[in-house]
């Protein structure tokens, strides 16, 4: 059974709307779902609770936002831009994101800056920066001139390696937990630097100049194949997953995102990691056409999701991959002494 009867009947003229926009290229039957789209109740929930200075507060979203309003905003903003939603609150949301930016492009640390007691943990973590930046690049302003200081300073925290690290206190780089290990990397964080190659990635030029895809390269050097979370970052995007966590937020490695940064980077299936990868995805199709998610609600969504990377990945390309082919342990055994 064919995918496209199950997305075109779907409730929500949004996933409609994309639908005939990107997999079956008809822009204007997607046109005539305009007036629909923000009564869908996924976007209208948002504009009607966002507050006079532009913000968003945690009830709006579900699972927790340690970064407060700076965070559930940058959430709501990477909703809307993925929905490509067009209405004032996107850029009021904007403004409020640049009116908390630092002068050196990046946003605050917040409560990752000291602890409980008052002593300090970390001096910068690219996360602080990385969180507000994608939802403004997916809204649309990933070449505005406030941006490009926040990708400026971004660039400035990569490791000589290529990877980004959890974060840096003093000259001491931050502890990397098992499950954030990068298999090539000794300091390199696997959340810091997804969070990092998804908003290059969004650039118009950024995405695919040699420091994106050295990021890129090392979260392909991550291969593992995890069926549970095929779909979660899409899933989380529309509001079936919560937005949980700051350092944890890109705790689940979802191949369906990587797949989508290796359309944007523009890396090819002459490389065989990414072959094995699309090949990997393409298997999980089930019978009725469909991706299916743990969430039943969100299985069209990461289907479109799928349906629109697969349409896009490169065959050929100028992308070189440098790094090995290791298997990948999070927490290897360690020698015994005796």
């Amino acid at each position: 059974m064919s995918w496209t009867p199950l997305l075109l009947t779907d409730p929500s003229p949004n996933l409609r709307y994309l639908s005939l926009k990107y997999l079956l290229d008809e822009p204007e039957e997607a046109a005539e779902l305009e007036k629909q789209r923000l009564e869908d109740p996924i976007v209208k929930q948002l504009l009607t609770s966002q507050n006079p200075d532009g913000s968003w507060s945690q009830e709006s979203i579900t699972g927790n936002a340690p970064h407060g309003k700076v965070q559930v905003t940058s959430q709501v903003l990477t909703r809307l831009g993925f929905l490509e939603i067009e209405h004032p609150a996107v850029e009021k949301a904007a403004e409020y994101l640049y009116s908390q930016q630092q002068r050196d492009g990046s946003w605050p640390l917040g409560n990752y800056a000291e602890d409980s007691d008052g002593a300090d943990i970390y001096d910068r973590m690219s996360l602080q920066t990385s969180h507000p930046l994608r939802g403004l690049a997916e809204a649309g302003y990933a070449s505005d001139p406030r941006s490009e200081t926040a990708y400026d300073w971004l660039m400035e925290q990569q490791l000589p390696d290529g990877a980004w690290p959890t974060g840096v206190a003093g000259d001491v780089y931050g502890y990397v937990a098992g499950y954030r290990r990068l298999p090539h990397s000794r300091w390199g964080c696997r959340s810091n630097t997804t969070a990092a190659v998804t908003c290059l990635s969004m650039h118009p030029e950024r995405r695919k100049r040699s420091e994106t895809r050295r990021g890129l390269d090392h979260l392909l050097g991550h291969e593992t194949r995890e069926r549970q979370y095929l779909g979660f970052d899409v899933a989380r995007m529309v509001g079936v997953e919560p937005c949980t966590g700051f350092i944890t937020y890109y705790a689940r490695f979802d191949v369906t995102h990587i797949l989508k940064l290796i359309t944007q980077v523009e890396a090819s299936t002459s490389d065989q990691r990414v072959r094995d990868l699309v090949d990997f995805v393409k298997e999980q199709q089930g019978e009725y056409g469909l991706w299916e998610y743990t969430k039943p609600f969100a299985s069209r969504w990461v289907t479109f999701d799928v349906l629109r990377s697969l349409k896009m990945v490169l065959s050929e390309s100028d992308w070189v991959n440098l790094e090995p082919r290791t298997p990948f342990q999070p927490y290897p055994s360690k020698r015994k002494r005796f």
